[in-house]
């Protein structure tokens, strides 16, 4: 096992350059353009990661107050597939309690200010992409007439 004080020794950059590689990195995953793409198909216009609202959803349409977050299984601890990895522990522990409350924060806020917010875990597209879809979409024309 490598020591806690040469663990950061280890890494062959320096901490520019691992700064700037992780700010490379998008936050729209393959699995957001595919969702995105088969409303699109399907009518629905809407707009994504929008940075003027609270928590940045995945999808949203201000017109009905849509919110739409589509959570990774592994950064929001789902309740079926959340792992903790197995080094830096005491790091995960605090970054998913970080996230779960973010997460918390962020549907009090769009219940408390009458948006119509949906979660829809990683998993359920990977189970059924079309149901998952549906379920979306049925979501958006039930927020459509309220």
């Amino acid at each position: 096992m490598i020591p806690k004080e040469r663990l950061g020794q280890m890494d062959k950059m320096s901490k520019e350059s691992r700064s700037n590689v992780m700010k490379s990195i998008k936050s729209v995953s393959q699995l957001e353009n595919l969702v995105a793409s088969a409303l699109w198909n399907r009518g629905y216009r809407f707009r994504r990661n929008t940075k003027s609202l609270f928590g940045k959803p995945d999808l949203s349409i201000k017109k009905y107050k849509v919110v739409i977050f589509i959570d990774s299984c592994f950064w929001h601890f789902c309740p079926v597939h959340g792992r903790i990895p197995k080094s830096n522990t005491d790091y995960w522990n605090a970054k998913y309690i970080k996230n779960k409350t973010r997460d918390e924060k962020v549907n009090t806020f769009y219940k408390e200010n009458n948006w119509n917010i949906l979660r829809v875990w990683e998993h359920e597209f990977k189970e059924d992409f079309d149901f998952a879809i549906d379920t979306i979409a049925n979501f958006i024309e039930q927020s459509m007439r309220k």
